[in-house]
Parts: C-alpha cells; structure tokens; sequence
C-alpha cells in the first residue's frame, strides 16, 4: 500500500478542537502536522476554569442527550426540534442579507461577557502562533479576546448555521476554511468578507489521500471497485476510462471480501440498529464471503452495547476476517484505527456528519437516518453528487445491499465520490497556514 508523502510544512500553529461528537476532532486530527504540541481540546485541557468545564458539560450534555433522543419515535420529537433550532440553516435563496446577530449568537457573546474561554485566549498570547480551530467557539473568542495573531476556522459541514460567524462579521479577522461551496457562499451571506474565506475542502486525513497525485487513494479505490462490481456491470462498460483515472493499466481483481464498515456517531446513536445488521448478515459473516466493521470510537458504553449484541446472536466465534470492532479509549488513536480501517473498507454506512466528506476518498455512503439540520444538508450534499444512498431496511441488508452490488450502483457511487469531491483539503490548509495563499478547489460539487 503506497504511503503518503512527508510533511513539507513545519510552520506550527495552535491547532484547537473539542470534545463533543466526532467531526471537530475529525477536522483537527490530519492538522497534527502543524502543532508541534500545540494541541489542545477546548474543553478539556489541564488546568481548565471550573466555570468554563461546567458549561461546556452543560453543552455537550445537551447534544448528546438530545441527539440520543432524536431517535425515539413521537417522544423524540420535540427534543429534536430544540436541536434543530439551535442548529437552524435558512434556506440559502433568495440569496439575501443574513449578517444580523441572531439569538443564539448573542448568547454566546453573553457568555464572553462574563469571562468564558479567556483562560484558553490567554494560553495563545503566550505563543506568536496562528490559531486553527474545528469549532466555532475558540476562534469566536480569540478574536472577542484581541488575539493578535492570525485565527482560523475549519468548518466542518456542507452547510452552517449563523453561529459560526460572529457578532460583527464585516469587521472580523476570523478567517474561514470552507470545505465546498455552499459553505463559502453561506459566510457570504452571513457577512463575512470574501477575502476571509478559503475554498479548501474538508481536512481528509493524508494517509488516505497520499499526496496531491491521490497515490493512495487511487490504489485504494481501485481495490474497491473490484469488490463493488461483483458482475462488471459498471466497469464493463467504463472499464478503460476507470484505468485512466486511476493510473494503472488494467483495474485489479478482488482479492478479499467485501468489507462493510458501520459508524456510530461520537454521541452513541444509532447503536440500535446493530442488532438488526448482525442478524441480516449472519449467514454471509459466518460463510466468510464480507467482512463487517463496527465502529464504537471512543464511547466504552457503545463497545460493550456491540459485545452484548454479538454475544446474544451466538456470534462470538466468528473471526477478525468477518467481524471486527473499532475501539480505542483516546480518540486520537481511534481516529489512527478508523483511517487505517478504511483503506480495505469498501461501502461506508454512516449518518451524514462530517463522514461524509469522505465520500471523496471513492468510499461509497450507505446513507443512515439524519439528526439533525445540518445532517439534512450533508444528505442532499452527498446525494447531490451521487455518492451516498439512502439506507433501506436494517433487516433486510443481505437482500437490499446484495442487488446494490449487482447492479453497479455502489461502484457508480465511489466513482461519483472521488471525481466530485474535494481531496486536497488538508494540504491546501498547510500551504495556507505557511505562505498564505489562495486556492481554488477541483469541485464538480454544487452550490
């Protein structure tokens, strides 16, 4: 397997996330490059105000719980209309004036007001080093604190919500990272200065991507097509231009089995529907012709939900070659497990978080119900493009995936991926955060 490239960029900054879900860390995890042990967690740093770690308990307690509950039928209805709300996206046309503080803003620069996160201001002042950060929060503060230094944000969906700008975006010096169009149009309306924003893609991780020629990728995903185009219904008729692409003479014969990878959300949901997946597929498991994943992150309550589920179904006996689960108690080192997982894994079934972005790396989405608006977004976003289907029932998984399959649709899908989306991501962050410069993206995506 080719290896990615070393990193040609040394400058180092603040690299900032938090604990809360797994798409800022996801954002922040290939960004390691630039720290040079300038990484912190927002929320959970050493010698963190008591103040400070109470709201941001509050915080992450209320979407964990409330992205849990979105999930119960009628009674999680209005607890998911809370999140929906906080979260809320206006529709993007008629392109309009959307610069007004809203009430969710206002609530976070009250919060400033009274001293939240000018401890973790104070810790950047003491080093002349650009800030990047994954959430909203620090870098909001940085600049209501009079950072001097350079700050940046890294967003982390295919659209926002106006909290992710600030109080007064004309006049700020936040600058934005944008993982495709819609997002850096979205900053526009919000009020941010085009001259802030930079149309780089979503950070993918670069062990993945292998370089700005896609060594890696390229490799992967022609391994993939093999898999997901059992017939050659797809490559029969695109096979030559499949090569091209890809770089290599003729595309590879399968040497493994289909390898599916199910991700659970960094707040546990979805968790559930497990049970009904091992049971669809217990037959093929056990026959040792796919391979599933499961993948509990970080979460030890999600580990042991996915052991006791195994262990009901009379599953434990089955090998690593059939089934397998993620886990790591840091998430850095999870987030290590899943990159490195990825590279075998053929179709990705997730709800659309940030994971979505990673349709780009030619790994098709099996799409799992939605939480959230911003979720709903990154849905039509990854449908948009055509890489990512909607899930059918979990029940029926060996019959729904097994005609995807036949008919090509999932190698169309990791095609449509790769040539849609942006891949260089990571890269064009470094070469900003060192020579400050422009880039505009390879997109085939829509506004």
């Amino acid at each position: 397997m080719p290896t990615a490239p070393q990193h040609e960029h040394k400058t180092e900054a603040w690299v900032v996330t938090v604990n809360m879900g797994y798409g800022h860390g996801r954002a922040a995890y290939p960004l390691r490059d630039l720290t040079d042990g300038h990484y912190i967690v927002a929320n959970e740093y050493e010698g963190i105000p008591e103040s400070d770690k109470k709201i941001w308990h509050r915080s992450r307690e209320f979407y964990e719980t409330v992205s849990r509950m979105a999930q119960v039928p009628i009674a999680g209805r209005p607890v998911f209309y809370l999140l929906d709300k906080w979260q809320e996206i206006p529709e993007f046309y008629p392109r309009r004036d959307l610069s007004e503080a809203t009430f969710q803003v206002k609530q976070i620069y009250k919060l400033f007001e009274k001293g939240f996160l000018r401890d973790l201001v104070e810790r950047f002042k003491k080093e002349k080093l650009p800030v990047i950060s994954t959430f909203n929060l620090p870098a909001l503060a940085a600049e209501y604190f009079g950072f001097k230094g350079d700050i940046y944000c890294v967003l982390c969906d295919t659209d926002i919500a106006r909290i992710w700008a600030p109080f007064s975006p004309k006049k700020t010096r936040i600058k934005y990272f944008a993982p495709n169009r819609r997002v850096a149009e979205r900053l526009k309306l919000y009020g941010v200065p085009e001259k802030n924003i930079f149309l780089t893609g979503f950070p993918l991780p670069k062990e993945l991507v292998g370089g700005l020629d896609h060594t890696t990728l390229k490799a992967d995903l022609a391994a993939r097509i093999a898999n997901l185009d059992p017939a050659g219904t797809y490559t029969r008729p695109f096979g030559a231009s499949l090569s091209q692409l890809l770089g290599v003479s003729s595309l590879p014969k399968a040497t493994r089995p289909l390898t599916l990878t199910f991700a659970v959300g960094g707040a546990g949901a979805q968790r559930e529907m497990v049970g009904s997946i091992l049971q669809a597929l217990k037959e093929k498991l056990f026959a040792g012709s796919m391979q599933l994943v499961l993948v509990a992150g970080s979460r030890p309550d999600v580990l042991a939900h996915f052991r006791r589920t195994i262990h009901r179904l009379g599953m434990d006996t089955l090998p690593e070659s059939s089934l397998r689960i993620l886990y790591a108690e840091d998430r850095n080192a999870y987030f290590a497990l899943f990159n490195n997982a990825l590279h075998t894994t053929d179709v990705l079934w997730t709800k659309p978080s940030e994971l979505s972005f990673f349709a780009s790396l030619g790994i098709p989405i099996i799409i799992a119900p939605t939480i959230g608006s911003q979720e709903v977004f990154n849905e039509n976003w990854l449908r948009s493009l055509g890489a990512g289907i909607p899930q059918g029932d979990p029940a029926y998984v060996d019959q729904w995936l097994t005609d995807w399959l036949k008919s090509g649709w999932l190698a169309r899908a990791a095609v449509a991926g790769f040539v849609g989306g942006v891949k260089r991501g990571t890269y064009r962050i470094e070469e900003i955060i060192a020579h400050r410069e422009r880039f505009l993206p390879e997109p085939i995506e829509p506004v």
